[in-house]
């Protein structure tokens, strides 16, 4: 099996189920004691976070790209950023490493057209859903992106960094979610896209009335299929 470098700490909570899904994913396919050949670089997401919020991207991807290099430096033989966030600067990570970055919105774009869907239903943090940089990602592979209104993006943004980040799982946070997935699908939303990691602490398949797409296990299983493949073809070759 290849290498599979994680980018993580964005936020930790989800880095970890990343770490879990890889395993598990890897264990199921290979068998018997099998786990993930990975390596994680986890940052401090306090001062990502700080950088998001004053805007200063160029020096966020900086400290990714110093990150994705160690990572490589370990062995890593493909690159995962463990936040859909972040991939703002992917292009950036992208550029300072030899190796393939596995784009999140890519692995999530071709799980929706898989299911035969056009036009999906986007929550993450405010970054991804009002900036072009996700949203455009996805249509560029032919969809059609709802996000909610501005009240509703408001309180997605809010519990994803004042709780889910945090740790923090609550009752009336679903619930809030709920509504906010009901007015997208009543806006023609065929599917949900999970768009922020963390989100699926909190939100499952029978949360939602249309599919739900999460984003944190598409990737892992992507990347597992990835490493699974690329290490058969080494062996072939």
């Amino acid at each position: 099996m290849k290498t599979i470098g994680l980018l993580g700490g964005m936020s930790w909570e989800s880095t970890a189920e990343y770490y879990r899904l890889l395993n598990e994913l890897t264990r199921e396919r290979l068998g018997g004691l099998h786990s993930a050949r990975c390596v994680l670089y986890s940052v401090d997401f306090a001062e990502i976070e700080r950088l998001q919020v004053e805007g200063r991207w160029e020096e966020a991807g900086e400290v990714l790209a110093h990150a994705a290099r160690a990572l490589e430096s370990a062995g890593a033989d493909m690159l995962l950023i463990c936040t859909n966030t972040m991939h703002k600067v992917a292009g950036q990570v992208a550029a300072a490493v030899t190796v393939p970055l596995l784009h999140l919105a890519d692995t999530t774009a071709d799980a929706v057209r898989a299911r035969g869907l056009r036009r999906i239903g986007l929550l993450g943090t405010a970054f991804t859903m009002e900036q072009d940089f996700y949203r455009g990602r996805l249509e560029s592979h032919g969809l059609d992106v709802l996000v909610p209104d501005a009240a509703g993006r408001s309180t997605v943004h809010r519990v994803i960094y004042e709780e889910l980040c945090l740790g923090i799982v609550q009752e009336e946070s679903r619930q809030a979610f709920m509504a906010v997935i009901r007015d997208l699908v009543a806006a023609g939303a065929e599917g949900i896209v999970l768009g922020c990691t963390e989100i699926e602490l909190l939100i499952g398949p029978e949360h939602s009335p249309v599919p739900v797409f999460p984003t944190t296990r598409l990737h892992a299983e992507a990347a597992v299929t990835r490493a699974l493949a690329d290490a058969r073809s080494s062996t072939a070759g």
